[in-house]
């Protein structure tokens, strides 16, 4: 993993980033993975961390007012679309374009901070489970290391359950009708 402590050869939208974190004093550095981190297991494998402890941000489109809406998930989870719309509105996809005009960010790059239009946000609870995160940086290469308390603090969102309950599976049923588990 290569570490950029200097910044001065980070992709304008990681730079912009960097700026933004030394601005609020966070004391780590954006990284810039060897390959790119579109997906929590992309950023994970480049890592060394779980899938879990990428805070990933996925962007809907808030339909009453075409607001962005950022959930920022832990990276094992797939957000609620139902809990997130019960919480903020009835919710759209948002496109490449869409996302690109509010954040100001590539998907795959989407960071929390930072953005063209300040999104209704929310925070999954679950990233309170690790003792730190990465979240994206600007850029599908940059990310960014800290605490979820850190996250919380420099977003201002709420913290909610997002995450879309696992299915239980289905126990077999032997031929005599009686489950077999």
């Amino acid at each position: 993993m290569e570490q950029n402590q200097g910044h001065d050869t980070l992709p304008d939208s990681a730079q912009r980033v960097a700026n933004l974190l030394a601005q609020m004093q966070h004391d780590k550095p954006v990284v810039m993975l060897p390959s790119a981190g579109r997906t929590s297991a992309e950023a994970a494998a480049g890592l060394g961390c779980s899938v879990a402890e990428i805070a990933k941000s996925i962007i809907f489109r808030r339909l009453s007012d075409d607001a962005p809406v950022l959930v920022i998930a832990s990276g094992s989870n797939r957000v609620d679309e139902t809990k997130v719309a019960a919480q903020v509105g009835a919710l759209g996809k948002a496109d490449a374009r869409f996302v690109r005009e509010k954040t100001g960010y590539v998907i795959g790059g989407v960071c929390p901070i930072g953005h063209a239009v300040k999104p209704v946000m929310l925070l999954d609870q679950d990233l309170f489970r690790y003792d730190s995160v990465w979240a994206a940086a600007g850029h599908p290469h940059a990310v960014f290391n800290l605490t979820a308390r850190q996250l919380q603090a420099m977003t201002g969102a709420p913290v909610a359950d997002v995450a879309l309950a696992p299915v239980a599976p289905i126990a077999p049923v032997a031929p005599n009708g009686q489950q077999t588990n």
